[in-house]
This record gives structure tokens, sequence and C-alpha cells, in this order.
């Protein structure tokens, strides 16, 4: 009779307690996907930003050239389970700039006087063997002292990342920016899968 009475009890405490443990997993997934998305959108931002003391400086092409180089470089199904990777160029300003792990970048981080900030999605790698990936890696991608490219581990749990420029038709934006979709596909490996989206708009000239 205990047994009958106290199973329905357990029960609903073992749901409970899956409930929670679901939407702790969630709220940490958004959380990483609320960082993965502040750093994406500040180097959307920087991208084609053009110092002025260093272009006159230097003697910089004309600005008709300008428009020649890749400032945002977006690269369709180029990683992990098909998701895109986005490359960022940009000048260094006059103030303290970082890249997408927080270090500083200086004029030895540059190639051409260009910083480089990449985002894409490897698969994770040094998991021992047998145990099952929950999705892939966000890499920051970026230029070392010798201007040689270095990959950088942002965070796990990322099964997709998709990049997609969209219309500034609705007039909420400058004609001269550009509008991206950047979207994550968070995942823990398990149950919960979440997709999250934002939109950014350049800030420089492009």
């Amino acid at each position: 009779m205990c047994t009958l009475l106290l199973n329905p009890l357990l029960k609903s405490s073992a749901d409970l307690v899956a409930k929670q443990i679901q939407y702790e997993k969630t709220q940490a997934l958004i959380a990483e996907a609320d960082r993965a998305f502040e750093l994406i959108g500040r180097a959307i931002r920087m991208a084609g930003y053009q110092n002025s003391k260093t272009r006159d400086q230097q003697k910089k092409p004309k600005r008709e050239n300008f428009k020649k180089v890749q400032y945002i470089e977006v690269q369709k199904r180029a990683g992990y389970r098909g998701s895109d990777a986005l490359f960022i160029r940009h000048e260094l300003s006059d103030g303290i700039d970082f890249d997408c792990i927080g270090n500083t970048l200086t004029q030895e981080r540059t190639k051409s006087h260009l910083a480089l900030q990449g985002f894409l999605v490897n698969r994770r790698a040094s998991l021992p063997k047998g145990t099952k990936a929950n999705g892939g890696s966000l890499i920051c991608q970026s230029l070392d002292r010798q201007g040689r490219l270095q990959n950088t581990t942002l965070m796990n749990g990322v099964d997709g990342l998709w990049i997609q420029e969209i219309s500034s038709a609705s007039g909420k934006f400058s004609p001269d920016q550009s509008l991206f979709k950047v979207s994550l596909l968070m995942t823990d490996g398990a149950q919960v899968n979440i997709q999250l989206e934002r939109v950014f708009a350049t800030r420089n000239f492009l």
C-alpha cells in the first residue's frame, strides 16, 4: 500500500527535477549564445573601419579602392554541419581595440594594416574516445603578433552558425549600412536544442 501511494509522488518529484535540470541547461545555453552575439555584433559594427590618421600617414589608396576590400566575408556551409563562417576586417582606432576573445589588438596583429576577426564552428577536438559531442565549438579566428592565423575556442555546445545579409528597406537604417542576421543553434547534445537570432547593422563604410 505504501509503495502504491509513494510511486506517484516519487514520479512527480523526478519529473520536477528533470524539468529543473532542463531549464537550467536552457538558460546556460542562452547565456552562452548572448555572449557569442555580443562578440559577433561588435565585430560586425567594426567592419570596414578606416582610421583617417593612419590612412594619411600610410598614404592609403583612394577611397574607390577601399571599396574593393572584403571587409565582411561570409563563407557559406564552410564549417561544422554546414555552418557558415564570418570574417571581419578593419583598421585599428586611436583607442584600445579588442579581438573576439578580449585580447588587445596591435599593429603587429594586422596584415596590410587590417585586423581580422573570424567566427566559425568546428567539430570539438580532444574528446575522449566514445564520448558523444554536445555540438561543435565556436571558434574565434585572429592574427597573432607574426600576422599568422590563430584559432581559439570561444565556447562549446554550438551546433550551427548561419549568417544572412538582409535588406534594409524598412527605413530604420541608413542605405550605407548593411544588415546581417546571425543565427545560432545551441545544444546540450541531448534534449535541449535552441535556435536564436539577432540582426546587426554595420556602422562603417562597406
